[in-house]
């Protein structure tokens, strides 16, 4: 079966199998939303399938009704005041383990998670690696109705900002929350442009991610590289 991954898929099953092995019995796991959190999810099952006791946090409805099809336990975000362990994907990290998350539009969901959480572990595939974020847009989470401001304020940021479109329509978040997708060049200074955004009334959550990530695990063929500590 994993004969038939694409060599990005199995760098991506290579990180998520490593990054499992840092949860324990009885732990509270969060699980990440997109491509790659996907692999750790199925991971996660197989540990469960085979007596694992934990629970589990989503980060998005989609990662709530697949885990829940695998038969993992889950609990709500409300339920919870600290995660010990989350393992989630990224659109782009550099060195400092910064990073642009939200190309699968959970952003918002996955920024609570992580902030709760005591070890957030990414799992990415080797083009996820960076020198500069920046050339993934950066998605920022909106207020409809504070849309047209949030462009105005974007722009001010030398932002170029377009609405997510889903088809015809605009992409909506499960939060029923627009998401502009946002061109600010190689981003220079991830912190303070992160502080800048979230200084716009009307952003619900942006898709940078800074002293958040405790260890960034990528693929690299069939084998990983573990950046941070160990």
């Amino acid at each position: 079966m994993d004969k038939q991954l694409s060599h990005t898929e199995i760098e991506k099953q290579a990180a998520a199998r490593e990054a499992v092995k840092f949860i324990k019995d009885n732990d509270v796991v969060g699980l990440g939303t997109g491509s790659t959190a996907f692999f750790a999810i199925q991971e996660v099952a197989l540990l469960v399938k085979n007596g694992l006791k934990i629970k589990c946090v989503p980060t998005s409805e989609h990662t709530l009704s697949l885990a829940t099809s695998l038969g993992i336990g889950m609990l709500d975000m409300s339920e919870v005041t600290a995660i010990d362990v989350t393992i989630d994907g990224a659109d782009e990290f550099d060195a400092e383990l910064n990073l642009i998350k939200g190309g699968g539009g959970a952003l918002f969901r996955e920024k609570i998670v992580a902030s709760m959480t005591k070890k957030e572990i990414i799992i990415a595939d080797s083009g996820k690696k960076v020198d500069r974020l920046g050339k993934f847009k950066v998605p920022v989470e909106v207020l409809p109705l504070a849309l047209n401001y949030v462009l105005q304020q974007l722009r001010g940021l030398q932002g170029t900002g377009k609405v997510r479109m889903d088809g015809t329509a605009p992409f909506i978040t499960d939060n029923h929350n627009l998401i502009v997708d946002t061109d600010f060049g190689l981003i220079t200074d991830a912190a303070g442009l992160s502080e800048q955004l979230n200084q716009v009334e009307g952003v619900v959550a942006h898709g940078l991610f800074v002293n958040l990530t405790a260890m960034v695990i990528m693929g690299k063929g069939s084998e990983t590289i573990v950046y941070g500590p160990k």
